[in-house]
């Protein structure tokens, strides 16, 4: 098991990073938005305005992500119990995973913006009613992924993200579609010489096209590619490149069960221009595995859903009991720290095993003994303590009975009553 710290330190360093890519985002954005339109009257201006708005409205829910994931990291390093700083740094994976792949898309949809932009001023022969068009089609592909990588929920978080490299396929294929559409248009009007300035212009217009080598000119242009970019070394391989320290951080979060390995492998098929590789179940890249440090664990793993894991039908059950929700409120577990963070997802032997006898040791535990239980120390230690006992110092306690009872410091989220 790796050390809580080295753990949270890769945490916050893949949050900083994903916070990097969101500001050069939306500078590029904000750039875009501050041009006035061309001197025949074009831009993203007027009925366009909404394609912006729709890249604005994303940055609210990313940066919210972001803002719990790093509210969480803090808690996790105040605890003061390793097992539970780990349980809580596993928390911020949703919100983590959601930030990676929605930043993505919303570089994407800057890159469509800013091919918007240069058609709108620099192509005359293209029509702003089919340009509009291809801009509300594009859109309509991306507002579902959008919509389950903001809705907080971990399963539609997961089931987004490594689906990411089938969509990111369909956009490439609309990025090119209009690219070369406008090139065949330019030329039909017989400005020849204009289109291979164009062309030119729009093979390099993505604002994060920067840290990948350029592809030939017969390529498919590659869409929002900054995500796994820092500063360093790289590792290449097969139109693979990453950054040594991004592979590094990877490897540590898969291992302590932050992110997970399906969402690693679709952010590096993306990143690896291998955006149709994402049948399901098939084996992972060979270089996810060699990233990872190609162990008998990483290469027997797939690609694979909750329910490919067995875990589909798996109960959850608060460990704090939500019949004294309003005594934890109290005690600061409210927001991102509320008590229906804190669930357990039990296989379903062991939840037979509890309602039927089976293991002593489990069936004491879940449900109602564990809450008269955890209850009765909680009490206890405040009494002895007199007075309110903190956040923290909770946390110890619910850890200590866990590791007692066998109950796994892996948390889910649960619906409130």
């Amino acid at each position: 098991m790796q050390s809580a710290v080295a753990v949270r330190q890769a945490t916050l360093d893949a949050i900083d990073e994903v916070k990097r890519s969101l500001e050069g985002i939306e500078a590029a954005r904000s750039q875009l938005a501050s041009r006035p339109s061309s001197l025949a009257g074009r831009g993203l201006d007027g009925v366009f305005t909404r394609y912006l708005d729709h890249g604005s409205k994303q940055l609210t829910w990313l940066r919210g992500a972001l803002g719990s994931a790093t509210a969480l990291a803090g808690v996790a390093s105040e605890v003061g119990d390793s097992g539970m700083e780990l349980g809580i740094l596993q928390m911020t994976g949703p919100r983590l995973q959601a930030a990676m792949f929605g930043t993505l898309l919303l570089a994407t949809w800057v890159d469509f913006l800013q091919l918007a932009d240069a058609l709108l001023r620099d192509c005359p022969m293209c029509g702003s009613e089919k340009l509009f068009a291809d801009l509300h089609r594009v859109q309509g592909k991306l507002t579902p992924t959008l919509a389950d990588l903001s809705s907080g929920d971990a399963e539609r978080i997961e089931a987004a993200a490594t689906a990411m490299p089938v969509l990111m396929g369909e956009l490439t294929h609309e990025f090119d579609t209009i690219r070369w559409g406008a090139r065949s248009a330019m030329e039909v009007g017989g400005k020849v010489v204009v289109a291979a300035q164009v062309m030119e212009l729009l093979a390099l217009i993505s604002t994060l096209n920067m840290s990948l080598p350029r592809p030939p000119p017969a390529a498919p242009a590659t869409l929002g590619v900054g995500l796994v970019m820092s500063s360093g070394g790289v590792m290449a391989g097969s139109r693979l490149v990453v950054s040594a320290e991004w592979v590094e951080m990877m490897r540590r979060l898969v291992q302590a069960g932050v992110i997970s390995l399906p969402a690693v492998s679709a952010a590096v098929r993306i990143h690896g221009g291998q955006v149709m590789m994402a049948q399901a179940n098939q084996d992972l890249p060979e270089g996810v595995r060699e990233a990872l440090g190609d162990s008998p664990e990483v290469r027997g793993m797939k690609v694979t859903g909750k329910a490919g894991a067995g875990m589909a039908d798996a109960p959850k059950h608060h460990v704090m009991p939500q019949e004294h929700r309003e005594w934890f409120e109290r005690r600061g577990f409210k927001g991102d720290m509320d008590i229906d963070q804190f669930c357990v997802r039990l296989e379903q032997s062991h939840h037979e095993a509890i309602h039927g006898g089976g293991n002593w040791k489990l069936g004491r535990t879940w449900p109602g003994a564990w809450n008269r239980m955890i209850m009765d120390a909680l009490l206890k230690a405040e009494k002895r303590a007199g007075q309110m006992l903190t956040r923290n110092t909770i946390l110890r306690i619910v850890a200590e009975n866990m590791r007692f009872y066998a109950v796994p410091m892996k948390f889910t989220k649960g619906r409130s009553r």
